[in-house]
């Protein structure tokens, strides 16, 4: 009898040992989980950055070149502020995405955002042959993380911008609301999207834009999709897309409405 509960003892203390070393491990886990992340996570902020610094450096030489127009240098001085600040929220953003933190959603205004993203970009589209169409409702809301829906909308639509290269065309952004969400369509009449594409499209490091676009002039690096995916994700809503060659695609985001 003795023999029997000096074994049942030592298996208790076995069990014990082999649990505590089993909690030690997932706490690793999650602290190596969290650095996997800012690993992952690194290409695609350098990704979102480089679509801001491209229109601040744009800012920049507009005020070089025009010394002598106060009102213009100023115009530019304004704008590189905003995009500095917006680039520092995009980080902080990011930056909490890759460490699990929660972050903060609040109501906001959709054309806000758009108007934002447009205001950021600085080229004006026309010059591409590029014409904007935003049918946004005034007064409609989502309940998001602000600046993270606006990196997923700046993406869609400088792939936009992107897929009708050259050729000019048409930039649609609509938006409605449903009973549980908010439906938010970004849709272009440029190259389309291959059938054979449409599995890989949300996929990291696939990209369509290298094989129709000079190195220097596309941004494709395949990295903007995965990233709109997992931001979209995260927010409880989806995104999808349909497309046909040589007529364009449509992106279609589902967002939260306001609490």
């Amino acid at each position: 009898m003795t023999s029997i509960i000096e074994k049942r003892a030592s298996l208790h203390k076995h069990l014990a040992d082999h649990q505590e070393q089993n909690n030690a491990l997932k706490s690793q886990i999650t602290e190596l989980q969290a650095l996997a992340n800012v690993g992952t996570i690194t290409p695609m902020i350098a990704h979102e950055m480089n679509n801001l610094l491209t229109p601040l450096g744009n800012y920049a030489a507009l005020a070089l070149d025009n010394p002598d127009d106060k009102l213009l240098v100023e115009k530019a001085l304004v704008k590189m502020v905003q995009s500095c600040k917006r680039a520092s929220k995009i980080m902080q953003s990011m930056l909490a995405m890759a460490d699990g933190k929660t972050q903060e959603k609040k109501n906001v205004r959709l054309i806000a955002m758009v108007e934002e993203i447009f205001t950021c970009l600085c080229r004006d589209f026309a010059k591409d042959g590029i014409t904007v169409k935003i049918q946004i409702p005034e007064e409609l809301a989502v309940c998001v993380v602000p600046v993270q829906i606006q990196q997923v909308l700046m993406n869609l639509i400088l792939n936009a911008r992107d897929s009708m290269f050259r050729h000019g065309g048409i930039l649609k952004i609509t938006a409605t609301e449903g009973n549980e969400a908010v439906q938010v369509e970004v849709t272009d009449t440029g190259c389309g999207i291959a059938p054979d594409d449409f599995k890989n499209i949300f996929d990291s490091f696939f990209t369509t834009k290298t094989g129709r676009m000079p190195a220097s002039e596309h941004t494709g690096s395949g990295l903007g999709l995965a990233f709109c995916k997992k931001i979209i994700d995260a927010h409880g809503g989806s995104i999808s897309v349909e497309s046909q060659p040589e007529k364009g695609s449509t992106f279609t985001l589902t967002l939260p409405k306001p609490h």
